[in-house]
């Protein structure tokens, strides 16, 4: 590289990570390879568990350098970070990520935004009253296939019905076996993101169906079929199953896009494939070996923002849609009703007001009209 690329390149971000969990351990290894972004410090609320973090990930001649302890925004200001990266448990992201952003910090999370709809409005707002970037994590929209399949898609008039099939059978252990709905919350959660890249405009309503097949090891329902209609006319159906052993689809599930003009195939791995009526088929381009994926591309966007790059596509106020998605899904579920996202944000709001009057640090939630028009569409 020559000195005047060196010379142009903006100073990786000092990061701090917040939990040193399996999740917390592979941020901690994405941002030692990041040429954005330098560990500066890790911080768990288990005594200890951030020193063995460290010592497991973290090579020995670079583990001096780095500010450990249970504190987090402590842990942040001693070691000099200009940003956290929270990888809490979903239930701790609202208070760590409220208290980061009214710090100074802005925010990288995993998904999903917060542990409610509520949450998730409620730090929308606490972004905007501390003009700090909260960013989330939604890793596999990050996908090149994904955006290669969104290109071939509009080459053919664009997606009008999309159809995701998901079928897997792993035996994870601990907390997904006795969630209520684990499929709908824990893993077509990313389905539903990676719609929202191949469809324009935004989701209007839900329907769901979900149920546990007999052999089933998990306590909740782990298969669904999720419909999400949008106000472009489009509509995306997910169906799947967690218990679904034999002819397994990717992690990323198998995917037809039908447009007017033809129809775009994807099997979550490979390139896509365009498929126009009375034509050859087309194998997508091969994404560039530079390419981001997943981790690695969220947290290049996230710096590239503070280092005065575009908005990120996930940034809050526009990932809250996809959290909306997930939380109509259960309801839908449960209650064998249609629901529209219009309603189900506006009770959002009204308890996120609640909340944050409760908190005291944030008005911003009380200028926004609906429970829509403060969100972007991402």
């Amino acid at each position: 590289m020559s000195t005047n690329a060196l010379a142009a390149a903006p100073a990786p971000v000092p990061v701090v990570v917040i939990g040193a969990g399996g999740m917390g351990r592979a941020w901690i290894g994405t941002v030692l390879r990041s040429d954005a972004a330098r560990l500066v410090g890790v911080a768990d609320v288990l005594e200890g568990a951030a020193e063995r973090a460290v010592s497991e990930v973290v090579p020995e001649e670079q583990r001096a350098g780095i500010a450990t302890g249970t504190d987090a925004l402590e842990v942040a200001r001693r070691s000099g970070a200009e940003a956290v990266i929270d990888v809490t448990i979903p239930a701790a992201h609202h208070a760590v990520t409220a208290d980061s952003l009214h710090a100074g910090y802005p925010v990288l999370g995993e998904k999903p935004c917060a542990a409610t709809l509520a949450e998730a409005v409620s730090l929308a707002g606490h972004a905007e009253a501390t003009g700090k970037l909260f960013m989330v994590s939604q890793s596999r929209r990050n996908n090149p296939h994904l955006h290669e399949a969104r290109r071939l898609a509009d080459e053919l008039g664009g997606a009008g019905i999309v159809d995701t099939r998901f079928y897997k059978a792993p035996r994870f252990g601990g907390f997904r076996d006795e969630m209520a709905h684990p499929l709908i919350v824990d893993m077509a959660i990313h389905a539903f993101d990676a719609g929202r890249v191949l469809i324009d405009g935004s989701p209007l309503a839900v329907t769901a169906t979900s149920y546990n097949p007999s052999w089933s090891w998990y306590a909740g329902d782990a298969a669904a079929t999720v419909t999400i209609t949008y106000d472009s006319g489009a509509v995306h159906t997910f169906a799947g199953s967690w218990a679904a052993p034999g002819a397994e689809t990717s992690w990323n599930g198998d995917w037809r896009i039908s447009c007017e003009q033809g129809s775009v195939l994807w099997d979550g791995e490979a390139e896509p494939t365009a498929h126009r009526s009375g034509a050859e088929a087309v194998v997508g381009r091969t994404p560039d070996p530079e390419a981001r994926w997943e981790l690695e591309d969220s947290l290049d966007r996230f710096c590239a923002a503070l280092r005065g790059g575009s908005v990120p596509d996930s940034e809050v106020r526009a990932n809250v849609w996809t959290q909306a998605i997930v939380e109509a899904a259960v309801r839908s579920a449960d209650t064998g009703t249609r629901v529209q996202l219009a309603d189900l944000l506006e009770e959002a709001l009204a308890a996120a007001r609640i909340l944050d009057s409760a908190d005291g640090r944030s008005s911003a939630l009380q200028s926004w009209n609906t429970g829509t028009s403060g969100l972007s569409i991402g």
